[in-house]
């Protein structure tokens, strides 16, 4: 008898066992007053062919579509008056010096990627590759979008997008742009240690491909053990169209 109470409690544990293999998904409610997209990066260094890092991240860019992935987003966000935040990546000639970098950051510097002339000048920034890709002007430049401090390393601990968010009383976040594992992931990370719910639209972002490894292929285990939920382009845009769940 007791053989048969051992044998069926490992089999009802090897049940739950099965049931939880696989991670939850809590997925995101969509409230038009606490919620924001999010795009970090959507710059010409990323996404320009004539951005300094287009060699690596090219081939990721085109296979996710992210060009036209990340206009979808933006356009179905204005359409709908889902408030539109932009964290941007940009290095200034006093930040040149830097005493030590990490290895992107030492390479981000080297190929002179997001640079201005000051924080104060504008000289010299048109069609740069600190610009923004040329067909997102629209609807960043249209006087509604939020334009934050630039972030420095790769995370929003160093600007004050935490604060325009909070300010307006947001608290769900929609996220993309550029790089998956780099800025993305870090704002990914950053947004839900300091309490926000957020989604991670997979295919309006891209990372380089190097020969240490696939930055997007790393950043996707990542958007799955961390984010409220991961989502296509077309499903984000759905449930921002039709104010639904993601899921």
């Amino acid at each position: 008898m007791l053989n048969i109470q051992i044998v069926t409690g490992l089999l009802l544990i090897g049940f739950q066992v099965c049931a939880y293999a696989g991670l939850p998904n809590p997925g995101m409610t969509f409230d038009p007053d606490r919620t924001a997209l999010v795009t970090t990066d959507p710059q010409n260094d990323f996404l320009s062919e004539k951005g300094v890092t287009w060699g690596v991240v090219g081939k990721s860019v085109v296979k996710n579509n992210t060009i036209k992935n990340i206009e979808s987003l933006f356009k179905a966000a204005k359409k709908n008056n889902v408030p539109v935040f932009v964290s941007p990546h940009y290095y200034y000639q006093t930040d040149y010096n830097w005493k030590f970098e990490g290895a992107l950051e030492k390479l981000m510097h080297h190929i002179k990627m997001f640079d201005r002339k000051d924080a104060l000048s504008i000289d010299g920034f048109e069609n740069s590759g600190a610009d923004w890709l040329k067909q997102y002007k629209p609807y960043i430049q249209d006087g509604k979008t939020v334009i934050t401090s630039p972030h420095k390393v790769y995370g929003p601990e160093t600007n004050d997008l935490v604060l325009q968010l909070r300010k307006r009383g947001i608290d769900k976040v929609i996220l993309a742009g550029m790089s998956a594992n780099l800025c993305v992931e870090s704002h990914l990370r950053e947004l839900l240690e300091q309490g926000f719910e957020v989604v991670v639209v997979k295919d309006a972002t891209a990372g380089a491909q190097v020969p240490e490894g696939d930055g997007y292929e790393a950043a996707l285990v990542n958007f799955r053990y961390l984010a409220n939920a991961v989502v296509t382009t077309e499903d984000a845009v759905k449930a921002i169209t039709n104010k639904t769940a993601f899921k």
